[in-house]
C-alpha cells in the first residue's frame, strides 16, 4: 500500500468515527440514534478489520470506493444501512443450465458497489 493510498483509508475511518459521533437518526429519538451510531462503528470495525491484509490495489480502490458511496447514501438518506436493491427473480429459468448461469451473472453485475461487502459478512 503507498503512503498515499494508506493515508487516503485512514481518512476515511476517521470520517466514518467522526460521522457515527454526530449521527442522529431520521426519527429523532435518541435511542433509535444511538442504535445507528453503534451499527455505523461496528459495521466499519469489521470491514476495516476484514480489509486490512489487502494488498492489491485495484481491491484497495474498489473498497475505498464502496466506503465512499456508502457514506455518501448514508448521508443523502439520513439512513446508516445499505440500501436494498430491487432485482427481478429468476423468472423462468431452471435451477441449472445455460439460462440460470446468464441470469446469475447479470444480477451479479448489476449489484452496485455499495453492496458488494455488505453480502460477504452478511
Amino acid at each position: 500500500m503507498t503512503a498515499v493510498t494508506r493515508r487516503e483509508v485512514l481518512g476515511l475511518y476517521r470520517r466514518v468515527f467522526r460521522i457515527a459521533k454526530k449521527w442522529q437518526s431520521a426519527s429523532g429519538q435518541e435511542e433509535q440514534s444511538a442504535a445507528e451510531r453503534e451499527y455505523i462503528v461496528k459495521e466499519a470495525k469489521t470491514l476495516f478489520r476484514k480489509n486490512k491484509d489487502v494488498t492489491d490495489l485495484e481491491l484497495i480502490k474498489q473498497c475505498i470506493e464502496e466506503c465512499e458511496a456508502r457514506i455518501e447514501i448514508g448521508l443523502h438518506y439520513n439512513i446508516p444501512y445499505p440500501r436494498p436493491i430491487h432485482l427481478p427473480p429468476l423468472g423462468l429459468a431452471q435451477k441449472q443450465g445455460r439460462m440460470f448461469r446468464h441470469q446469475e451473472k447479470l444480477r451479479k453485475i448489476s449489484k452496485p458497489i455499495y453492496l458488494k461487502s455488505h453480502d460477504e459478512i452478511s
